[in-house]
């Protein structure tokens, strides 16, 4: 639709109208060319909404000439005109003075090759000569066509555009019928009803705008929950219906002893390379572990030395790693590059606590938050991520029970048909990853680790030898970037990310697809 001046909305109201009642439909285009997109689409939403007419939108591409193909038209093509003035030279013309007579060397170079294909010229010695008496400038006469009508054959287009004579570019009109209220006039329609109109009974006879439940209101430029915290508000409400406790995740930088050392994980291990963790150098260490709170009765010397001991020399029935334990080592700090950290803390302070039975209480922790690692970033990995990971302790547990329950887990998020695989874990003895069908990639993916934590680690802090803990941990990442389709995770968390996906990003529910 060609943008022009035109009427007002209001005026072009009544042209719609008075056209619609002479002919039914109408096509925007043919019946109002000079009038701009806007003005119509305008004047329609304001009919449409009185029932007056109706209308659909028509998308279509339209063929414009380009400013080449304008010349061609006035002038001719290049091939004509090549054979024009070699026609009209009875000795023919050479072709230097055939770039003279043209006046344009591009239009005289590739005018020739055109018409010497065609068979309209030949060369003649040095000269060129004409081999017919007239031509028919298809070119030209196809371009005529294109500019009347936008458009042509499909080839013939196909063969211009690719002379680059054409531009194409998507025209959308409108397709115009009566409507059920149809009339040649608008009735002025209320709205709001007033104390006048309730005083003088107008209201009886008047015409209200009725209500566009459609219509979108206006954007509050409100805040917006990110993915990741859409999905761990969903993570949360299985451990709270499950009946676990959430453990305080706030605290980023651990000892090495809290992270690698009370897990059972050899000071020699490569997860404490500085390749894989992130080392923090101020301060240089931190203290021993010791109580937090004045009602923390626990002896924090003693279960230093169980550490110490296990890892040295071994314990509670384990040979340990028999090197050398170093406190230096065990002392440093790191950016904690998992949350069970803080489940060894949490169990070390339920080995203090006693039920009425005066036994160690049954437990349920969950955590979910942000743990660092040395990493190279691509599309599937950061230097920092989010855990999700949750530990049970009771009395009897055995590794069916963890394969059931892992079951019940995944289920309630809407995971099925889990299989398991052996695997290794400093702290966890048996340990097995997870992994689940993803129908979209066609294979079986990893989804999780999980294990029975090793009495080296449960006993040094005082748990009862017929307790076990299972443990089990995912990211918070691939479950979020699998319900949204993102495949980069850059896209999701960092710099990277798009405002406008937050905001307007749909709920999540993990047990619905």
């Amino acid at each position: 639709m060609a943008p022009a001046t035109s009427n007002p909305t209001g005026d072009l109201t009544s042209e719609i109208l008075l056209a619609l009642s002479k002919t039914d439909p109408i096509s925007s285009t043919e019946a109002f060319p000079e009038a701009p997109f806007e003005s119509i689409k305008a004047a329609l939403d304001r009919l449409a909404s009185r029932s007056m007419v109706t209308y659909e939108q028509v998308e279509r591409e339209e063929a414009f000439l380009e400013p080449e193909a304008e010349i061609i038209v006035s002038h001719g093509s290049h091939e004509a005109r090549v054979f024009e003035a070699v026609r009209q030279a009875m000795d023919g013309l050479s072709i230097q003075d055939l770039e003279s007579k043209i006046g344009d060397k591009t239009v005289t170079k590739l005018g020739q090759g055109k018409a010497f294909k065609e068979k309209w010229i030949k060369k003649d010695g040095a000269k060129l000569v004409a081999l017919v008496e007239s031509i028919n400038d298809v070119t030209r006469d196809q371009l005529k066509v294109i500019q009347e009508t936008k458009t042509n054959d499909p080839k013939i287009i196909a063969d211009l555009k690719k002379r680059k004579l054409l531009k194409m570019q998507k025209v959308i009109s409108f397709r115009i019928s009566k409507g059920p209220k149809f009339a040649l006039e608008m009735v002025k329609e209320e709205t709001d009803l007033t104390a006048e109109m309730l005083a003088s009974g107008s209201w009886k006879t008047a015409t209200f705008k009725p209500y566009n439940f459609k219509a979108l209101g206006a954007d509050q430029h409100a805040g917006a929950l990110h993915p990741l915290n859409k999905v761990r508000h969903e993570f949360r409400q299985i451990f709270f219906e499950m009946g676990f406790t959430e453990m305080p995740t706030n605290q980023y930088v651990e000892s090495g002893f809290w992270n690698f050392d009370a897990l059972f994980v050899p000071q020699q291990h490569p997860a404490r390379d500085l390749q894989d963790t992130f080392y923090v150098s101020d301060p240089p260490k931190a203290a021993r572990p010791g109580p937090v709170t004045a009602d923390d009765k626990q002896d924090y010397e003693e279960y230093f030395q169980n550490v110490k001991q296990v890892h040295q020399d071994g314990k509670y029935g384990s040979i340990g790693y028999r090197y050398p334990w170093a406190e230096d080592e065990s002392l440093r700090l790191v950016l904690r590059t998992h949350t069970t950290s803080v489940s060894a803390a949490m169990l070390h302070k339920l080995a203090g606590t006693r039920g009425q039975d005066g036994r160690i209480p049954p437990a349920r922790y969950f955590s979910i938050d942000r743990v660092f690692r040395n990493e190279t970033v691509d599309a599937t990995h950061l230097c920092e991520f989010h855990q999700v990971e949750g530990v049970i302790a009771d009395y009897g547990l055995t590794l069916g029970g963890l394969m059931e329950f892992m079951e019940i887990f995944f289920n309630a998020m809407g995971v099925t048909d889990l299989r398991f695989k052996p695997a290794y874990n400093p702290y966890t003895e048996p340990s097995m990853e997870i992994f689940s069908y993803h129908k979209g990639l066609n294979k079986l993916i990893e989804i999780g680790n999980s294990g029975i934590f090793r009495p080296e680690m449960l006993e040094a802090m005082g748990l009862p030898k017929d307790m076990r803990v299972f443990g089990f941990g995912l990211s918070l990442e691939r479950p979020t970037m699998i319900k949204y389709g993102i495949s980069n995770i850059r896209e999701l968390l960092g710099h990277q990310v798009d405002l406008n996906f937050i905001q307007k990003n749909p709920a999540v529910r993990l047990d619905k697809n």
